[in-house]
């Protein structure tokens, strides 16, 4: 049987992402700007957005203490948050990520997806 603290090492050596145990915490966490606590201790910093094929997202980050990449889930947009952007982009205005405040909507291809988070909100025209 292997400790957490093995598992940590080989994935770590491996090149793997780990998950975190409290994504939902850290998510609402990451949505507002705050620091983001490492399980392992020290903080986590971003290294990285990745846009997801069906509209989700994935963060990935690494652990200023001990160096550890994990990979944080972002759901895909719920249909109110569509919703929303879509009235946007048809009043003029510029379409905002409805969970960062402030952030602009950048385009990807044929859809419109938050840069700090991946998710995708809307098509493009």
């Amino acid at each position: 049987m292997t400790s957490a603290r093995n598992d940590q090492s080989v994935a770590a050596q491996s090149g793997e992402r780990l998950t975190l145990p409290d994504e939902e915490g850290l998510l609402s966490l990451y949505y507002d700007g705050g620091r983001l606590p490492s399980p392992s201790g020290g903080f986590l910093m971003v290294l990285g957005v990745q846009p997801e094929v069906e509209g989700s997202g994935s963060v990935y980050l690494e652990c200023t203490s001990s160096s550890l990449r994990y990979r944080m889930s972002v759901p895909k947009a719920t249909r109110a948050e569509r919703k929303k952007v879509r009235d946007l982009i048809d009043e003029g205005g510029d379409p905002e990520c409805p969970r960062h405040r402030g952030q602009l909507l950048t385009r990807i291809r044929h859809d419109f997806a938050c840069p700090k988070c991946g998710v995708r909100y809307a098509k493009a025209k």
